[in-house]
């Protein structure tokens, strides 16, 4: 797959501590690349330099050889979603008036376009049971995915332009079912409608299981960038997270790896 995204020495500073240290990767069409790594690693921090929502202290960052930090925001908000962390909604809304926000990018699209947008996602996210629910009387999981519905509306809207997700812990809130359920759908779309995925997950063997390329963070710098098969050895996990592993053959799947932590 060809390259969307670039990133060359990217480095972020806050005050006087250097969160995130000469990171360089590159986030490809049709294909998710996991970060991974331990709390305050800096996976949230990249992900926010990766949408244009903060300015790297050092390096640059490019959609298919122009540098973000000179796009406009209406015309980013075009060509990127990003689903944070934590979402935060104050407004006692709809479900469906939360995933139509995915849309105020694109004040072209009349309410039969919107609304088609919003059936497409409901289904996708396997949340249209929730459709005339309100967001605030949700669980956190079921939030979550009324989230995700949304950045898959804005990341839809736009077919005729090289687009990337950014997905920061989509998982974290869901049940076992609904984070293989969530990441299936990220790479169906990914391939389907060519838009490269970056996501931050917790789960080494989620990350193994759906994404082609993984970046491993440690204090803010790269320890390893490749494939699962490259990436997950027993020496870089320890440096990664401080604690010792098994990496096996997958026992369904030999050209998968799976990752056991010793106790």
């Amino acid at each position: 797959m060809s390259s969307l995204l670039n990133t060359h020495n990217l480095s972020f500073k806050r005050g006087s501590q250097l969160t995130l240290n000469a990171i360089s990767l590159e986030l490809r069409r049709g294909e998710i690349t996991a970060i991974l790594g331990a709390n305050g690693a800096g996976k949230s921090t990249l992900l926010s330099l990766l949408a244009g929502e903060i300015i790297p202290s050092q390096g640059e960052i490019s959609l298919q050889g122009e540098s973000i930090l000179s796009m406009p925001a209406a015309k980013l908000a075009r060509q990127r979603a990003m689903l944070p962390q934590n979402p935060n909604l104050a407004f006692d809304l709809g479900v469906e008036e939360v995933i139509a926000m995915g849309a105020y990018p694109f004040a072209e699209l009349s309410p039969q376009q919107v609304a088609n947008l919003s059936q497409r996602v409901l289904q996708l996210a396997d949340i249209s049971h929730l459709a005339k629910r309100r967001y605030p009387q949700l669980s956190g999981g079921e939030q979550q995915r009324v989230q995700f519905a949304r950045v898959l509306l804005q990341i839809l809207a736009n077919p005729d332009q090289p687009r990337y997700l950014l997905l920061d812990e989509p998982t974290a809130s869901l049940d076992p079912r609904h984070q293989h359920d969530l990441l299936a759908v990220v790479s169906r779309i990914a391939r389907e409608e060519n838009i490269a995925v970056a996501v931050v997950l917790h789960d080494v063997n989620l990350a193994a299981r759906w994404c082609s390329h993984l970046l491993l963070l440690k204090n803010g710098s790269q320890v390893a960038y490749g494939t699962p098969q490259h990436v997950l050895t027993p020496e870089r996990l320890a440096t990664t997270y401080g604690i010792a592993s098994t990496v096996i053959p997958h026992p369904r799947d030999a050209e998968r790896c799976l990752v056991l932590f010793e106790e």
